[in-house]
């Protein structure tokens, strides 16, 4: 089920047809009204939010599904284009970012692409994966698609856990941007450095205290955390 919230009739049909010929089902808004008491009946695998609405704006209303449930992903679909907006919604998590005019093939891929980062890891290690840094540990369970610092859970977007896992599987080697962006995001545009630092900046403030990522001025990132005995990646 995906969600699309857009003001516009002809662009809302157009995504829904292109959605449906997909084989997604589809839930449509035309306005804030009735988005989030319907996570409650029907849980969306993805949001697609117009910025713009007449009943409120996508951002606010990305808050507030984010408070009913932080798993879903989200994509803004709006005429903004200033990378000033471009980096709101991804502060609030959003996975995307689609400026109109747009080509419907093109959001399908996207929201394909989306939902591919979210349970892509799904089939890789039987035992989670464990790291210890200043006295925390950081946990991936690539099986159930969890995080946790701790024991304590740690909630990611699908693009926010496509890069930590990307990281962490090269864990004390440097990692460009651009890799970031063509591996972990699937595509490239303008204000990309500011799109992975966003990004970057979300992780480490839900990782918590221990900096489990260094930044390499000028060339990208570097995961830093030790392997724990026992770890799938203590034993490579």
């Amino acid at each position: 089920m995906i969600y699309v919230v857009e003001d516009n009739e002809g662009i809302r049909e157009t995504v829904r047809a292109y959605l449906e010929l997909a084989g997604f089902a589809v839930e449509e808004f035309a306005g804030v009204t009735g988005v989030v008491e319907s996570l409650q009946f029907k849980k969306p695998e993805l949001c697609v939010l117009d910025v713009m609405l007449p009943d409120g704006n996508g951002f606010a209303l990305a808050k507030k599904i984010r408070e009913k449930d932080a798993t879903v992903p989200f994509l803004f679909l709006t005429a903004r284009e200033s990378e000033g907006d471009r980096i709101t919604g991804l502060e609030l998590g959003a996975d995307d970012y689609v400026v109109k005019p747009f080509s419907a093939r093109e959001l399908v891929l996207r929201i394909k692409n989306i939902l591919h980062r979210a349970g892509r890891d799904a089939s890789k290690a039987e035992k989670p994966r464990r790291w210890i840094l200043g006295g925390h540990e950081l946990r991936i369970d690539d099986s159930s698609h969890v995080a946790a610092i701790d024991g304590a859970e740690v909630r990611l977007t699908a693009v926010e856990w496509s890069i930590l896992s990307y990281l962490t599987e090269r864990s004390g080697s440097l990692v460009p941007r651009e890799r970031i962006l063509g591996e972990c995001l699937d595509y490239a545009h303008d204000g990309s450095e500011r799109t992975v630092n966003t990004h970057l900046k979300n992780i480490r403030a839900k990782l918590g205290d221990a900096q489990w990522i260094e930044t390499v001025r000028g060339f990208g990132y570097k995961f830093v955390g030790d392997a724990i005995e026992g770890s799938p990646e203590a034993s490579e």
